[in-house]
């Protein structure tokens, strides 16, 4: 398989997972759906079913901060992005219009940070989301 491709797909199905927890999902999975009736359209109804499966899944991991499950899942769906692919690679381009006009919403969602820090005694904890700079004196 082409590296270009490989790295596609991970980065599609990283994008799919964030999105099935996001506003973006309905579009999304409505753009998904389409493309695997015109492509392949006996597999439609089953990836169809599984992107309602796995987008429960996902609000369940997100409201349990199941990060393994989420990664079980992006890896399920790069599978499924990769054997589509495989099989029509002109479907590139389409799936990356589908998650481009998600993207900014996908962005917003990744961008959501979550910490939780304990210190006790003498100890400190710095935490940051992004960038951080300590001046101690």
């Amino acid at each position: 398989m082409d590296p270009e491709l490989t790295v596609f797909t991970q980065a599609a199905g990283t994008t799919l997972v964030t999105l099935m927890a996001t506003d973006a999902w309905q579009h999304t999975r409505d753009g998904l759906t389409r493309l695997w009736q015109r492509l392949q359209p006996d597999r439609a109804h089953i990836v169809s079913d599984e992107l309602d499966a796995s987008r429960e899944e996902v609000l369940r991991a997100h409201s349990a901060a199941d990060q393994e499950m989420l990664s079980e899942l992006r890896l399920q769906w790069q599978g499924y992005l990769r054997r589509l692919l495989l099989a029509q690679p002109a479907a590139v381009e389409e799936l990356r219009r589908l998650f481009d006009e998600a993207g900014s919403e996908a962005a917003v969602h990744a961008s959501r940070i979550t910490q939780h820090g304990t210190a006790s005694g003498r100890a400190r904890v710095y935490q940051a989301g992004r960038d951080v700079h300590i001046n101690e004196r």
